[in-house]
């Protein structure tokens, strides 16, 4: 039998992917990369790349970024919080997780965005644990009801406890990471077992055009040192912080992740590291940054085929949309999103749930995003063939072929070649009239609900939950914080 093809989408030619990878290293090696970070600078210049003291511009020769790019490992293993689920990102395998991190929530009684607190980031963790097709967790709210010098680790205290999925992290503050290690070496029991067996992600973003802060450099060389991926973020802006032309933005996009991806392996050889991104078409008109135009999309599936060449693991934020509610905008910015991206092979994918410009998540279309994730990896499996002859011998059966209902070869392969997604409504009108005349956004809203009424906390065991608490309980008290806001 015919074995499946995975469908597969490319925008860019195999020659036009070489020009822009050398244009990028060209353009690191003439132009360079201003670094705040001191470290990181040393590090460079330790290693043979000139650095300007005046501004911190630091200048990359070719050797570097050719030398890192065969230190850095090909595929990423990922775990769950037990350690015995794996993850694979590498190749064209697609994993979705929320996209982060907002600072408002989508209210559906209110339909409007609020500031998020601590019970929307525990119910956005449980929601997320239940959901089939997102593999992973992120950090995705920022909890306005702590202090914000301990945002970055109460989300992810938040995330540990109530999810046990991979999560998707990252730091504002770089005091923050020594905590968030904390956390991340209880969950493990050792920082080798941590090492050996990734629980997080760190996302790390550099600052259009070509800079690496301070914080993000920093971030870089921690997450390499303690053997957790760092997810490269570049944020280019066709026109206002990046050439207007997508080829100018892949350009200085890819000449972002390069030089990010050179400090990891100079913190620590074989460090793991994700081509990724958060690149965006500029609209001049409104003065916003829209992740759902396709030609955001453009940028991302682009990228994607560049981190590819240069093989590495990719990310995207794709799955995502700008409008402010759920409508129809959302389900048509976040479909194309979704299918795309997994058309594209992109490793990870984050955005599903978000909403306004990348500042808002929503319980509800979250639970929607998966459904519609759920869509996008069927289509990846293809077509398989089940049979040999496929159809012929129904038809060579003369006695029993018109009746294909009760035919054993329907109950056999009917829900596999079939996926089903029950927010989806498939009734017919009289029944949809009879049930209420709900659509889709309220259907989400009462089963976001009941899944999170019916379904108990799943936390870690006791003893690691009383770690993190206590570790959590020090830092509160650090910024003045009594005690920590009630959980559930």
């Amino acid at each position: 039998m015919i074995s499946p093809i995975r469908p597969k989408i490319n925008l860019l030619s195999p020659e036009l992917v070489t020009k822009i990878i050398d244009e990028a290293i060209l353009l690191l090696e003439k132009v360079g990369v201003m670094v705040e970070n001191e470290e990181a600078r040393s590090l460079l210049a330790l290693a043979g790349a000139k650095v300007n003291k005046d501004n911190q511009r630091v200048y990359f020769p070719d050797f570097l970024v050719e030398e890192s790019l065969k230190k850095v490992p090909k595929v990423i293993y990922l775990y769950d919080r037990t350690g015995e689920k794996a993850f694979t990102l590498g190749g064209d395998e697609v994993h979705f997780n929320p996209g982060s991190a907002a600072i408002t929530i989508l209210d559906s009684e209110t339909h409007s965005l609020r500031p998020a607190v601590t019970s929307d980031l525990v119910k956005l963790s449980q929601l997320t644990e239940l959901l089939s097709h997102l593999d992973f967790q992120s950090t995705a709210l920022v909890s306005s009801d702590v202090p914000q010098e301990m945002a970055d680790s109460y989300r992810l205290y938040i995330a540990l406890l109530f999810c046990s999925k991979p999560v998707v992290t990252g730091t504002f503050r770089v005091e923050s990471f020594e905590i968030m290690k904390e956390m991340l070496v209880a969950m493990r029991g050792s920082q080798s077992l941590l090492k050996d067996k990734p629980l997080a992600i760190f996302d790390a973003c550099p600052s259009p055009p070509l800079k690496w802060s301070d914080l993000t450099a920093q971030s870089l060389i921690d997450a390499a040192r303690l053997g957790q991926p760092s997810e490269l973020i570049s944020m280019g802006l066709t026109g206002a912080t990046s050439p207007v032309t997508i080829t100018g933005t892949l350009v200085q996009h890819t000449a972002e992740n390069l030089s990010g991806l050179v400090i990891t392996q100079l913190a620590q050889p074989g460090a793991p590291v994700i081509f990724g991104g958060s690149p965006s078409s500029f609209d001049m008109r409104e003065g916003t940054t829209p992740m759902g135009a396709i030609e955001t999309m453009m940028i991302d599936l682009a990228s994607a085929q560049i981190g590819k060449a240069l093989g590495l693991p990719t990310h995207a934020y794709m799955g995502l949309s700008d409008s402010k509610i759920i409508d129809c905008q959302a389900g048509i910015e976040s479909a194309s999103g979704a299918l795309l991206a997994a058309l594209a092979g992109i490793n990870v994918v984050s955005g599903p749930g978000m909403l306004a410009f990348e500042s808002a998540q929503s319980l509800e279309k979250l639970l929607i995003d998966d459904s519609i994730c759920g869509q996008a990896l069927r289509l990846i499996e293809g077509i398989t063939q089940r049979d040999e002859p496929m159809a012929l011998f129904f038809f060579e059966d003369q006695s029993n072929w018109s009746n294909f209902l009760k035919h054993p070869h329907t109950k056999k392969w009917y829900r596999k070649e079939h996926k089903f997604f029950p927010l989806f409504d498939r009734a017919t009108y009289e029944i949809w009239v009879a049930s209420g005349r709900k659509d889709m956004a309220e259907r989400a809203k009462e089963e976001v609900k009941r899944l999170l009424a019916s379904s108990e906390p799943r936390f870690p065991a006791p003893d690691i939950a009383q770690e993190l608490r206590k570790i959590m309980e020090n830092e509160a008290k650090r910024y003045g914080l009594k005690s920590l806001p009630q959980l559930v």
